[in-house]
This record gives C-alpha cells, structure tokens and sequence, in this order.
C-alpha cells in the first residue's frame, strides 16, 4: 500500500504541481466526462464566467471524491495531512491545472490569484481555524492594540504537510505566491495570506526564518506606507515568535519611527522564555521613556507616569545589577570626570566697542528648535553601561523628592546586590538623614534592617561550614560586630524618625521636645538640643509653645539637669530668660508667661523683692497708651503692657506678698488701661472689703458697672447689691433703692427678674409692704415672656399673704391680659379656684368659659376634665348644657387641618407611656368623653335605664340618674322636660 511507504517513497510523491499538470504530462488528469467542459473552455477562453464555472464544479467533484475514499493511517496523516490519499493529490493537480489554464488568460485578475492560492495553502497548510469575532474586524488605531488583536485573532491549523517530506511542494507553493505578487504587488490581502506561511508550525526553517525576513522587508518597500500598519502588526509577532537578534532587530527598525511599543519590547527583552535576555539595552529604553516622558513627549500606552517608568527601570536594575550598572570604581571615575567637565564659562568683555562687545542690529534673535543632545545612557546601541548612582540622583532625587524613599532603598539595593556593602549602608545612611516624610524613611530602613538580615544570615551560613578554625574565628569577630551594628541602629530609630520630622518643619516645637525627651538622663546632650532648638526655630513660624522651649531651658538649669543630680544654675537660668523677654513671639500671652515664670522662678527661691522688680519691669507703661493690643506690626513687647494675663500675675504677686497701697495702684493702673475684665472687677472690690475698706468697694462696682454692658455688669451688679444691703440692710434704705433704679434702668428684660426680686425682698424686709407690690407688679409687666408667668404666681402669693384672696382678683385679671394662650388657660384654672375658694361659683364658671377659648379638647384634656367635674358638683341641668355647647363650639373651631395635626402629634406624645403592642390608652375611660361618644350617635341623651342619684345638698339641680354600665355622670331628663 502506498500509506505505509518509508520516508524516501514519501518524499518522492512531491512535488505535484510542479512542473504544472497538464494532460500530456499526466494521463489521468482528464476523464471522459471532462470533454465537455474542455471543449467549452476551448471556444470560450476569454470568459471568466466560464472558467470561474468549471473550477467550482471540478473542486466540488474533488470534494465529493475525497469523501468516499477510505480511513487513513494516522502516522501517514499526521506526515501528509490533507495530501496523504491519492484521490486529494489528484484533485490538488487537477485543481492546479485548470487554475493555471484560466491564469493565462486573465493574469492580473485577484479574485482568480486569491481563490487560487487559498486552495494551494489549504492542500499544504492543512485546514484553517480562526477564534469567532463578534462584528467586523475593527480599525485600530494604536499598534498596541493591534498586536493584541492580531494575537486574539491568530490562526491555527488542523493537519498540514510535513516540511522535510513535502520540501519540493513548499516550494512550489512560494514559487506560486511569488508569481501572483508578481502581476499584483500593491495588493496587500495578497502579501497577508503570503506571511501565514511563515507562522505554520510545519514550515521548513529555510522558508519561515531568512527568506520570511525578507519578504516582509519586500512588502514593507512595495505597499503604501498608510498599508505599513497592517504589515508591521504581523511583522513584530513573527519576530516575537523567533526571538534573539531577530526580535531585537525588528523592534529596534519599528521603534525608529514608533516609540509606543517600547515597554511591550522591553518586557520581550527581559522575558524568562527569551532565551538572550538583553538587560541593559532594556534599561536603557525605559530609561530614555522616563526621560522623554519628564519632558512631556512620550505618553506611556499603560498610563504610567515618568516617575513610574523609572522605577520600572530601577527595578530592572536591582534584578541585574551587574549586567546594566557600572562597578564602583567605574562610576567614581565618571563622577569625577563629570564634575571637572563643569567649568564656569569664560566672561565676554561688554564694553562699548571694545574688541567682545556683542552689538545687536537687528530684531532679537528667536530660540531655535534643537533636538535633544545625545545621550549615551539612554541609547540602546550603547554597549556601555550606567552610572546607576548619577541617573538615580539626576532622575530621580533632584525631581520626585516626595518618593525619596523608593529610590534610595532602590540604589543601596543595587550597590549590595553587586556585593558593594560598604557603600551600599553609606547609601542607605545617606538616605534616612536626608529624607523629608516618614513614609520614606520608613521604606528605607525596612529596605536597611533587611539588608542586616541577609548579612547576618550569611555568616551564620558561612559559619555552619567553615574552611579552618581561623575563618571561624575571623567570621564569629564580623558576625559580633555587625549585630552590634544592627542593635544599633534600631536604639537610633526613635531619633531618625525625630530629625526626619524636624528637617520636614525645623519650627515644630512639639518634636524638639520629643528629641529632649529621647535623650533621657543625657544631660549633655538634652542641652545641646535646646540650644539647637532654640537657634533653629523661627519665633514666626513656631508652632504653638514656642515659648515653653525657653521656660523649659530653663527649669533644666535651675533643677540641675533631668536628674536631679547637677548643680542648680540660676545665673544661666536668668540669662534664657532674659533671652526669651527678647524674642518677638507670636502672641503677647508666650511673652507675658515667660515673664510669669521667671517670677515663678524667684518665688521658688524665696526672692522675693526680685520677682516684684521682675514683673515692674515686665508690666512699665509706655508714655503713649493707644497701643492696640492687636496690633500685629508692631512687637509683641511694645503690646506687653497690656497683657491682662500679666497684669493679674502681677496682682496676685502683690496680693501675696506686698502692700495694700502697691496692690491697689496695680488694680488701680488695670482700670486705667482699661484692659479689666468682670473678675478682676469683682477680685479688686473682694480685696478691698477684705481689708475693711468697704465705701472703696462699692466705688469699684460702680466703676466696673460703667465699664461693661450687659450681660457683664448684671453679674457685677448682682453682686454689688447682695453685698450692699447686706452691708448696710435697711440704714441707707433711700441710697439702696437708687442703686436698684440704676441697675434696672438699662437692664434687658431676661435679666430684671433676679434683681426685681432682690429689690422687693428689700422692701419686704426693711420698707413698706405696698412698695414691695408696686415692684412685683412692675416686675410682672417688664419681665421677659417666659418669666411673666412665674412672676404673676409670686406676685399673687405675695399679695395672698399680705392682703388675702380677695385683694388678688384684680393681679389674676391683668395676668390673664397679659400671659400668652397657654398660660393664660393655667392662669384661669388657678383664678377658678380661687374663685370657688371665696364661693363665687358664677364667677369661677365665667373664668372657665373665658378659658375655653384657649384649650383644644384634644391637647388640653385636662382643662375640660376640671370643668366638667366642677359642673358636675356645683353645675345645674342648664349650665351643663352649656358647658358641652361651649365644648363643641371650641371643638369645631380647632377642627382644621393644621390644628388637628398638631393636636394628633401633642397626642402622640402624651400617649407614648402607653404599653408597647397595645393601640388602646389602659388608663381610666374619661366620663365626659363617653358622654360626648354616645351623643354624636344619634339624638337620644337620656338613657332609658337609670339609678336614683343622692339627692342635691346645696339647692341647686342634679343628675337624676346614671347608668350603672354607663356614664356616672349622665344626666336623666323626664319626657316633659
């Protein structure tokens, strides 16, 4: 059987179609049944219909024969693919001949080339597979996306001839492929189908390496360059697939003119699969993109910033120090060379004609568009390596200083990856005292104590297996002295963090505290901070506290050190407070506590003529008091003088340790600067009746009282009163009543109350009843309107003790005048009783009925609850029905929207101790309220079942009867009534 022929009886089958099948060459090409369609060619050649005809009809004929014939051996297919029975060879030669036949005839027609060659590949490729696409090929823009597209969309293949045994046919179909670009060049779909050629994994190495290359450079060289794209998409993915210099190659001619895939070809460079990683030519690309991206002319295709591209480039430099970065030497040299190439350019003479002078004649000259210098660090070509240290400190340090952390965690990383230890911790030294944020510095020494770490494990390593007893001991020496190190540096992070912070802002007082604190019982040391504190900070730009630096400074001297241990210091402790009186604080209240505690400082030490002559110096007055003491201008010393902070330091030094004469000149020139407040008002009269000098007293009130409006002077006012007529009681009534006129004349109505009542307390205790209520009904008419009601009540109690019930009608009519709604319903219940108190039930049921009006049923329940059990006690059979007509007229007259809304949330609130679960109230049913329930049911009021009431005890009519399940109070009326 011809399947299980050798690899030589194979190989011998091809080539089929060259030369060209004709039928002389082979006998079996035509059939009987093909004369026909011959001879029609033969008088029709020069119509395409005809010939488009009879290749369809031949293919399907071919189709059909293919299908009939027998299984395969599968080794046989796996060699031949399509091509490994002889009915498909046959049909591929038939094919072959009769698409050459038609191709003399119409050379340059594409349909007749394209459906040709697609039948060519398919008998040597084998059958095509392409993924599903929803829509059309779309129009992409960007390279980038084009290559992902064309990766989505690749093509693969199911069977396909083996290249060693079909040799002789891949050629011929190239051969084939040549021709038709041949007659259509510019044809591009024509050059695609070419290139799936060289992407079959059954393609000979001869066709799909060298001869590809140059095809593509062909069709590159003969399309339009608006055609290039579709080209150069294909072109990089075989470049991709082949890998080494060939990818390098074509990336670097495509990157010429289209730098937006240089990220795509840097990760190709570095790839694990890339079997010549080439690290430095791609650490230079990515760096050139950050550098070209800083200046605004790339655009990274990922959305990465320049700073991001140029940590993916120190990225690619820690993962191969030493292929892309130059030895330490190296890099010293070039430091050095690149400081002595800067040489400050030489001065040109500018003297008027002299033999330099620079004349301009013309329009001033316009800047010139020039391309950037060339620059070896950043060219690919370059086989020199990288100043890693330079670029870092270039690009990175002296741009993007909020992420100084990364790079110098990133640079001292390289130096120990390159085994540099020694600079590498100078770098990471130098890194954590210059950086601004602890964000950075927390990167670099986590970055530090790993790099301690991996040192320290090692040695231990090295010390499990040593070479001889003297390599142990040299490394059990390193491995001591670099824990040492490393204990070190942690006892140092406290500090570290503490000068990152300073250096952040050299004026927070608050950290240089903290950094005294870190230092202990250092006594040296702490010193040396205030002093560098204190020499740093701007008094301008101090944060809060500045001044406790100095008071601070200070107590360290006098206490003698933190300890305690020391020698007290004062002459040095006055000498930093001395400086602190100099410096322009921020506030006047930093320089007044200084003051204070210097004082303070005197006091401690039992000098006390000292701290008075201390605080006279600290509280002169200036000739020109007009000083404002806002003034922000002007030092905070010139504003001292109106400190009331020192001012009331100073009066209690007095206070406590001088004079009554010197206390009151101080008080005395407080008032005068009129810098007092209420309290030092009320301190300066308290120390004056202290000392028996009562009249003097009192004249500071008066004085304090025309100092201050209200609110203020009510207080000193309320005391200045109480304190008088306990002084003086009732001796000097007439002169205590016109202190009382005073103070109420100006007085505001929510602060009369308290001085009307100690006014008419007077009154009761040392003057006439009657004057004191005139007070309290002058009291009850100026009062604010939340205090009239309770006033009124005073009032009337008052004049209940003093005159009886009676004289108290005329106060409740003016209350019910004057009282809002709400009041004046209470106000009437207590008038009511009153009223039946004296007997007046036609009087107390009058005031019931003026009240009404204010009292909705629904909201003030309670109201109409009294009413009517006074109704019922006093009432007769009349004025019950009167009582529920006014009932309903009032009820009807709040039957509005609003009102009801109202009353329903008043309701809900009063019912909100009802128990959970239940929408019924458990208290009692209201009487009155069941009445009304049963009345609005129809017209009936009088039950028929009734029970013999007690008969009436004071003349007046009765209920006749009540219901024993009903209304106790419903009243039983005869059918003549």
């Amino acid at each position: 059987m011809e399947e299980s022929l050798d690899f030589d009886s194979l190989q011998s089958l091809f080539p089929l179609t060259w030369p060209i099948p004709t039928p002389v060459t082979h006998k079996n090409l035509l059939e009987p049944s093909d004369l026909l369609r011959e001879e029609d060619l033969q008088r029709n050649t020069g119509s395409f219909r005809h010939w488009w005809t009879a290749i369809h009809a031949t293919r399907d004929a071919v189709v059909a024969q293919q299908k009939k014939s027998g299984s395969v051996d599968s080794a046989l297919e796996n060699a031949l693919g399509v091509l490994s029975t002889p009915e498909a060879r046959l049909g591929l030669q038939k094919l072959t001949y009769l698409y050459e036949a038609a191709l003399a005839y119409f050379p340059t027609s594409f349909k007749m080339w394209k459906s040709y060659l697609q039948m060519r590949t398919l008998y040597v490729l084998g059958k095509g597979v392409k993924p599903k696409r929803a829509g059309g090929r779309k129009k992409l823009a960007e390279i980038k996306d084009a290559l992902e597209d064309e990766l989505e969309s690749a093509e693969t293949w199911e069977g396909g001839l083996d290249g060693v045994i079909g040799w002789e046919e891949w050629k011929a179909l190239i051969a084939t492929f040549e021709r038709a670009l041949v007659w259509l060049p510019t044809m591009p779909r024509l050059w695609l189908m070419y290139f799936t050629l060289f992407q079959h994994p059954k393609c000979p190495a001869q066709i799909s390496h060298t001869h590809a290359r140059r095809t593509f450079d062909r069709a590159l060289r003969t399309l339009p360059p608006s055609l290039h794209h579709r080209v150069w998409s294909v072109y990089l993915l075989w470049s991709e697939s082949k890998g080494g210099s060939t990818t390098a190659r074509v990336y670097r001619r495509y990157l010429a003119i289209d730098p937006s895939i240089t990220e795509r070809y840097t990760a190709i460079l570095l790839s694990p699969e890339n079997p010549q990683q080439r690290p430095l030519e791609a650490a230079k690309l990515l760096l050139g993109l950050a550098r070209q991206a800083a200046k605004g002319k790339y655009t990274s295709p990922e959305g990465k910033s320049p700073y991001q591209l140029l940590g993916d480039w120190l990225d690619v430099v820690q993962q191969y120090p030493e292929d892309v970065g130059m030895d330490l030497e190296e890099a010293e040299r070039d430091l050095a060379q690149a400081s002595d190439d800067v040489k400050p350019e030489k001065q040109v003479s500018t003297k008027p004609g002299g033999p330099s002078s620079l004349m301009r004649v013309a329009a001033p000259p316009q800047p010139a568009e020039t391309e950037d210098p060339y620059d070896e660090d950043a060219d690919p070509s370059s086989s020199r390596k990288i100043n890693v240290e330079k670029v870092v400190q270039k690009d990175g340090l002296d741009i993007y200083k909020d992420q100084a952390g990364r790079l110098w965690a990133g640079l001292a990383t390289y130096w120990s990856k390159r085994g540099e230890f020694d600079k590498a911790k100078e770098t990471f030294e130098k890194g954590i005292t210059t950086v601004l944020t602890v964000r950075d510095f927390t990167q670099i020494f986590d970055s530090y104590t790993e790099f301690w770490e991996s040192l320290n494990t090692a040695l231990l390593g090295a010390l499990e297996s040593p070479e001889d007893d003297d390599a142990v001991a040299e490394i059990e020496a390193d491995l001591d002295k670099q824990i040492q190190e490393f204990e070190a540096l942690i006892d140092r992070r406290p500090f570290l963090v503490n000068e990152v912070l300073i250096r952040r802002n050299p004026n927070d007082v608050q950290e240089w505290e903290k950094r005294v604190a870190l230092w202990a019982e250092n006594d040296e040391k702490v010193a040396e901070t205030y002093t560098k504190a204190l020499e740093t900070i701007s008094p301008k730009r101090a944060t809060p506290n500045f001044h406790r630096l100095y008071i601070n400074f200070a107590k360290f001297y006098e206490e003698g050190g933190t300890t305690g241990q020391a020698e007290p210091d004062l002459p040095t402790a006055h000498q930093i407070f001395e400086r602190a009186t100099k410096v322009n604080f921020k506030l006047v209240e930093e320089l007044a506590e200084v003051w204070c505690e210097w004082a303070e400082l005197e006091l401690r030490h039992e000098n006390y003529d000292e701290a008075i002559r201390i605080m006279q110096r600290a509280a002169f007055v200036p000739k020109d008091t007009r000083t404002s003491y806002h003034d922000q201008t002007l030092p905070v010393q010139a504003r001292l003088f109106k400190s009331l902070k020192l001012w009331s330091f100073y009066v209690d030094l007095e206070e406590s340790i001088g004079s009554v004469e010197t206390t009151k000149n101080v008080y005395d020139k407080i008032l005068e600067l009129r810098i007092a407040n209420a309290q030092i008002i009320v301190n300066y009269a308290t120390f004056l009746e202290d000392n028996q000098y009562f009249e003097e007293s009192f004249k500071v009130y008066e004085r304090g009282v025309e100092l201050f409006n209200f609110p203020i002077s009510f207080e000193i006012w309320n005391i200045y009163l109480s304190k008088f007529v306990k002084r003086y009681g009732g001796s000097k009534l007439e002169r205590t009543r016109d202190l009382f006129e005073q103070a109420l004349e100006k007085c505001p109505q929510k602060f009369c109350k308290p001085l009307f009542l100690m006014y008419a307390k007077l009154e009761e205790d040392f003057g006439l009843a009657t004057r004191a209520m005139s007070i309290y009904e002058r009291a009850a008419g100026v009062v604010a309107d939340e205090d009239k009601f309770e006033m009124f009540t005073i009032y009337i109690a008052k004049v209940t003790e003093n005159f009886g019930l009676p004289a108290t009608r005329p106060i409740f009519e003016r209350a019910i005048e004057l009282l809002p709604d709400r009041q004046t319903a209470q106000m009437c219940l207590r008038f009511a009783s009153m009223e039946r108190k004296l007997g007046e039930i036609d009087r107390a049921r009058a005031v019931y009925a003026h009240a009404s009006q204010f009292c909705d049923p629904r909201i003030n329940p309670e109201f109409w609850a009294e009413w009517n059990q006074f109704e019922v006690e006093t009432g007769s059979e009349d004025t019950f029905k009167e009582y529920l007509r006014i009932k309903r007229s009032v009820q009807s007259q709040y039957n509005t929207e609003a009102s009801f809304l109202a009353a329903h949330a008043l309701a809900g609130k009063k019912d909100a101790g009802v128990g959970k679960g239940s929408g019924q109230a458990t208290g009692p049913v209201d009487p009155m309220a069941a009445a009304e329930k049963q009345a609005t049911k129809g017209p009936s009021f009088v039950r028929a079942t009734a029970t013999a009431l007690p008969p009436p005890t004071n003349g007046q009519s009765e209920p006749l009867a009540t219901s024993a399940e009903g209304n106790e109070e419903e009243i039983q009326m005869s059918d003549e009534d």
